[in-house]
């Protein structure tokens, strides 16, 4: 499923986040997938249990996993999570430069810009 790279400069958690959310964009796993638990998927990845809570808590905030209690961790059902998360950052942008009264031509060369830092 995902590998982690212990020589990366990547932190072990956003190895396991971006490798579940490409899991999930391709297909690879599919809503309503049941996750391990936090304890087994570190066992299996030779990480600490923090390690996958914490790639966890950002998946589950990010609204690509969602956990149900004792029931455990899922893929959520929403169609495409990342871009449902692209939205609502676009929507908070969006509130940001109409409260600093930026015009729409120099708001969106702000973010052009931004995105090719």
């Amino acid at each position: 499923m995902i590998d982690i790279d212990p020589d990366s400069s990547v932190p072990p958690f956003e190895q396991l986040r971006a490798g579940v959310v490409a899991a999930v964009s391709t297909g690879d796993l599919a809503a309503g997938h049941r996750l391990p638990t936090v304890r087994r998927l570190a066992e299996d990845l030779g990480v600490a249990p923090g390690t996958v809570a914490r790639a966890y808590r950002e998946l589950e905030a990010s609204g690509i996993i969602e956990t149900r209690g004792r029931n455990g961790t899922f893929v959520s059902f929403s169609d495409d999570p990342a871009r449902e998360q692209a939205q609502r950052a676009a929507a908070v942008f969006a509130e940001q430069m109409r409260a600093l009264r930026i015009d729409t031509t120099d708001a969106l060369s702000l973010a052009a810009a931004a995105l090719r830092a």
